[in-house]
C-alpha cells in the first residue's frame, strides 16, 4: 500500500511538474526548477513528466519525428550527478531549414552545438540493441546544429529538470550533404562551429560518448525499455562534439564537420 501511495503522489507531481513546464512554453516565460517536487536524481520522475507533455503535446497536432540525446559528455555527467546520457523527443516543428533564421523572442536561453545527425531506414525494436543493429538502421548521416533551451531561470537545472524540460530541447538544424555511412569515420571527425566568423567551438566525434554510434545504441535501447522506439524516417540527434556556446541575437552560426558536410543558422537582430 505504501508503495502505491507514493506512486500516486510522484504521479501527480509529474502531472504538476509537466503544467507548469508547458505554461513555460506558451508564455515564453522560465519557470524556477521542478526538482523540488522529487528525490534528487530520480530519472523516471523526470520522464514521468516529459511523458506527460509529449502526450499533451502530440494531441495538439505536434508531430513527433526523432529524439536528441543530451549528457554524452562525461564531464557534464559528472556535474549533473548521472552516469548515463539523457533524451528528448523531437518534433516537426522544431526544424529550421539550413542557412535558415530563427525568430526573435521564439526561445528564452539558447545555446548551440554542433553534432551528428542520423535519419533512419527502419524500426530499432530490440531492448538491447548492438551497434551493428544501429548501423543497419542507418539510412544517411548528416551535420546538425542543435539549438538547446530552457524553460527554467537561469538554467539552474538539475538532471531532473533537464529530462522533465525535454532534455533542454529547443530547435535544430540539419545541414548536407546526407551521406551514407559505410565510408564515414564518425569517431574521428573533426568538427569546427563559428559565431560570427569566429571559432568558438571544436571537437571530434570521439567527445560524444567515444563515438557517436555509441550514444544512438543507448538511446535506441533506453527508448525501447520506456516505450517510445525509434521507428523509421526518425532523426536522431546523437549528441555534441564540442562545447556549447550561447546565443545572442543578431549571431550567426556556421559548423563544418570532416568527411560529413556543414551546417548553418542565424538569428534574427
Amino acid at each position: 500500500m505504501t508503495n502505491s501511495i507514493n506512486d500516486d503522489a510522484i504521479e501527480q507531481a509529474a502531472i504538476e511538474a509537466a503544467g507548469l513546464i508547458r505554461e513555460a512554453y506558451r508564455t515564453r516565460r522560465a519557470i524556477g526548477p521542478v526538482r523540488d517536487g522529487f528525490e534528487p536524481g530520480a530519472l523516471d520522475a523526470g520522464y514521468a513528466v516529459q511523458r506527460h507533455n509529449v502526450k499533451e503535446w502530440i494531441a495538439e497536432g505536434r508531430r513527433p519525428i526523432g529524439a536528441k540525446i543530451g549528457l554524452t559528455s562525461t564531464s557534464i555527467q559528472k556535474q549533473l550527478g548521472v552516469g548515463q546520457p539523457d533524451f528528448g523527443a523531437l518534433f516537426a516543428d522544431m526544424a529550421i531549414d539550413d542557412g535558415g533564421t530563427v525568430e526573435r523572442g521564439r526561445l528564452l536561453q539558447p545555446r548551440i552545438e554542433a553534432e551528428i545527425a542520423l535519419i533512419l531506414d527502419t524500426d530499432i525494436l530490440v531492448e538491447i540493441p548492438t551497434v551493428a543493429d544501429v548501423v543497419r538502421a542507418i539510412a544517411y548521416v548528416v551535420p546538425a546544429l542543435e539549438i538547446v533551451d530552457s524553460r527554467i531561470t537561469d538554467w539552474d537545472i538539475s538532471i531532473v529538470d533537464t529530462i522533465a524540460d525535454n532534455a533542454s530541447s529547443g530547435l535544430y538544424v540539419l545541414g548536407g550533404p546526407f551521406r551514407r555511412i559505410e565510408s564515414l569515420d564518425l569517431v574521428a571527425a573533426e568538427m569546427s562551429m563559428t559565431k560570427n566568423g569566429e571559432v568558438v567551438s571544436n571537437g571530434t566525434g570521439a567527445a560524444c560518448l567515444g563515438n557517436p554510434l555509441n550514444a544512438a545504441t543507448w538511446l535506441a535501447g533506453e527508448m525501447v525499455r520506456r516505450g517510445r522506439p525509434l521507428r523509421a524516417g526518425d532523426v536522431v540527434l546523437t549528441g555534441a562534439l564540442g562545447p556549447m556556446v550561447e546565443v545572442r541575437a543578431g549571431d550567426a552560426f556556421a559548423a563544418t564537420i570532416s568527411g560529413v558536410g556543414s551546417v548553418r543558422v542565424s538569428f534574427q537582430g
